[in-house]
């Protein structure tokens, strides 16, 4: 009862800010998982708005995903538009080998960013922000390709930021994640199907 009373205390004290982004980033990863394009255009004003929490949080690694994400959203849009336009599959796999070329990028990443962000910032979670920031980032690339795999790394990466968003009490985003992983999980699910009934 008094976690109960806690996450209800937390909530209430939540901002503004982190409201509206929580809301974007839900109906952005929600429309994602239909494969409708408007998640891109409505993913940028959650990014703009991450980006200005994660900072106050010094989430750093987080901080800068937002900045790639912003990219990759303009990206996305062009690039699920012209996939469209070009009557090309609605969604590819990748082979076991093209993925583990993926998780080694994200290994050298995680370690990399980790070092940065322990020797030349503030925060206390370099290595798990690291880490978790470059998982994001390959499944973000990913997705703007339709690749199919881009849902697994979602869940995965969703599910850890769980315990570290209530580290940081952002606890109306920990609850997004654990939402946000359910919704990649039906996500991976559809995507397969359209796969499946593409091949």
């Amino acid at each position: 009862m008094e976690i109960i009373y806690q996450l209800l205390s937390q909530i209430k004290q939540t901002s503004f800010l982190e409201w509206f982004a929580v809301v974007t980033a839900f109906i952005c990863i929600y429309l994602a998982a239909k494969q409708h394009i408007l998640n891109w255009p409505i993913s940028i004003f959650s990014v703009l708005a991450y980006a200005i929490l994660f900072y106050e949080g010094k989430l750093y690694g987080e901080m800068a995903l937002q900045g790639y994400y912003l990219f990759t959203a303009i990206y996305g849009w062009y690039y699920w538009l012209k996939r469209k336009h070009d009557h090309q599959k609605p969604v590819v796999r990748f082979s076991l080998a093209e993925m583990a070329y993926a998780i080694l990028l994200i290994f050298i990443f995680s370690v990399l960013l980790g070092l940065f962000l322990h020797r030349f910032t503030d925060t206390d979670v370099a290595y798990v922000d690291g880490a978790l920031a470059s998982i994001s980032f390959v499944a973000q690339f990913l997705m703007t390709r339709k690749v199919l795999q881009n849902w697994i790394l979602w869940v995965v990466v969703d599910i850890l930021y769980i315990p570290l968003f209530i580290y940081k009490d952002f606890m109306l985003t920990a609850i997004l994640y654990a939402i946000l992983a359910v919704i990649a999980w039906k996500g991976y699910v559809d995507w397969r199907k359209s796969w499946r009934e593409a091949n």
